[in-house]
């Protein structure tokens, strides 16, 4: 197959400038940020670790995320609890359930940005 990875995620906001802020501020993601390990920050690029992207359409009627919203953007990452403790402190609200985790998939926590998108963030099994 040709196709590498995902290039990208192109998606509208109220306020582009704002949002980016806070993507950067919380989570570290956006242009020029860079996971631990993958390379100097670049202005135009987030520069990430290579490991497993899922790619999945839900159904129309799904209820794992809201309905008036086309999509949820899940990023993995390596310490959960470590980032949950910083997204509290933030007073970022934290949506936890255990029924989501599992020793073969990970574990996962939700958050919302400002526009109220959902973020799933997911730590894999080790």
């Amino acid at each position: 197959m040709p196709v590498l990875g995902i290039g990208g995620l192109f998606f509208r906001a109220r306020d582009p400038d704002a949002l980016s802020a806070w993507y950067r501020e919380h989570l570290g993601v956006g242009a020029g940020c860079a996971a631990p390990g993958a390379g100097e920050p670049d202005e135009w690029m987030w520069r990430v670790e290579g490991g497993p992207v899922v790619f999945a359409p839900f159904k129309a009627d799904t209820d794992y995320f809201a309905a008036e919203k086309s999509f949820m953007l899940n990023l993995r990452v390596s310490d959960l609890e470590g980032l949950l403790g910083t997204l509290r402190a933030a007073g970022v609200e934290i949506i936890t359930d255990p029924s989501w985790n599992s020793p073969e998939t990970g574990q996962f926590a939700r958050i919302h940005d400002p526009e109220g998108n959902a973020i799933e963030l997911w730590q894999p099994p080790a």
